[in-house]
Formats: structure tokens, C-alpha cells, sequence
């Protein structure tokens, strides 16, 4: 049975880099994001849950159009709660079905931006929270130029504050350089690798 690590962070923190740098550690890696827009695809069991809920956010090849979809979410404060109602049953499943595959792996990462909010830090053995001061967070996503500041703000408003992923945390992972982030994720894992050792 794996070790599960639990890697989340607000929008904007750095976690999909710091993901990477586990993965280059040799940690098998679950994406939600990655598993929900593979789920997304053309005929795949959320498109079509999507399609049966919100059929105008469905493109013309049967792929969930995911500007849509946040238009929809903006303007309709209950579409989100029906969509992750259809959608989180499907990912638990993708999830699953990774964990299975990789249960010869001493660890394994859960890459999760809802980790706290949906609960699924109980199935963690630990967890790595990513955290950057507020500042460099909101310059990083503007930055992007996907997202305009209201945006912005109301994906912030649905995740738990900073402050309280970091109070909750077993790891805290600073992203303010890549190399501090770098150095971060060995030492995490030289600590859990201790643990498993003992």
C-alpha cells in the first residue's frame, strides 16, 4: 500500500510546477485537473454529463467548452454545485483506478486544488500545501491572461483561505523561487521516506 501524499494550493500558488518537480522525483503523479479535462473529451462519461445538464456548454465535436462552462458558473450561482455533483463521482473513480495501478509505489501524489474543501485530505497519509504571498498569487494569474480579476476573486472566494490550508498542512512548500520550491520537495520527501523507515 502507497504512502498518499496530498499536494493542494490556491489558484495561482505554484502546485502544477511543484507537481512537476515531484514527478521528476519519480513520484507517480494524479492530476484532478489533467483527469477532469480527460474526462471532458468527446464522448467520455462527464462530456456527456455536461451535455445532459448544460448542453449549451457542449462544442460542436461533443468536448466540454470550458469558457462556457465559467460563463454559466459566473451567472448561475447553483451550476456549479450540479456540475461538481455529476462530475465528482467519475474522478473518484479515475482516482481509483490510479491508486490501484500504483500500489507497489512507496508514495504517491495526489495533485488536488480542492483537496480541503472536498474532503479528500482524509484520504492522505500527509499533505503539501504551496503558498506564495497574497500579491504574487494575484500577479501570477493575471499574468496568465486567462482570467480577469473578478474571476479571479470568485475562485478565490470557494477556496479555503491561504492562512488556513497552511495551518492545516503536515508540509508547507514555499513558491516564491523555483529553487526554494525545488528544495522543498526533496526535503518532503526525505522526511516521509524516514517515516516509512522507521
Amino acid at each position: 500500500m502507497s504512502f498518499i501524499l496530498g499536494l493542494t494550493g490556491s489558484i495561482g500558488m505554484g502546485k502544477s510546477t511543484t507537481a512537476r518537480m515531484f514527478a521528476d522525483e519519480g513520484l507517480p503523479v494524479w492530476d484532478a485537473d489533467a483527469a477532469v479535462h480527460r474526462l471532458y473529451q468527446p464522448g467520455q462519461p462527464a462530456a456527456r454529463a455536461v451535455k445532459t445538464l448544460f448542453a449549451e456548454a457542449i462544442d460542436a465535436d461533443g468536448s466540454v467548452n470550458r469558457a462556457r462552462l465559467r460563463a454559466l458558473i459566473q451567472t448561475d450561482s447553483t451550476v456549479l454545485d450540479r456540475l461538481n455533483a455529476a462530475v465528482h463521482p467519475l474522478v473518484a473513480a479515475d482516482r481509483a483506478a490510479f491508486l490501484k495501478a500504483h500500489e507497489a509505489d512507496d508514495i504517491v501524489l495526489l495533485d488536488v486544488p480542492l483537496l480541503y474543501e472536498t474532503g479528500l485530505d482524509a484520504a492522505c497519509d500527509a499533505v503539501a500545501v504551496v503558498s506564495a504571498p497574497a500579491e504574487i498569487q494575484r500577479q501570477r494569474v493575471l499574468d496568465r491572461g486567462a482570467m480577469t480579476e473578478a474571476e479571479f476573486q470568485t475562485i478565490l472566494a470557494r477556496q479555503l483561505p491561504d492562512a488556513e490550508k497552511r495551518a492545516r498542512a503536515d508540509y508547507i512548500i514555499p513558491t516564491t523561487s523555483l529553487a526554494a520550491a525545488r528544495q522543498a520537495v526533496k526535503d518532503v520527501l526525505a522526511d516521509i521516506r524516514r517515516t516509512l523507515d522507521a
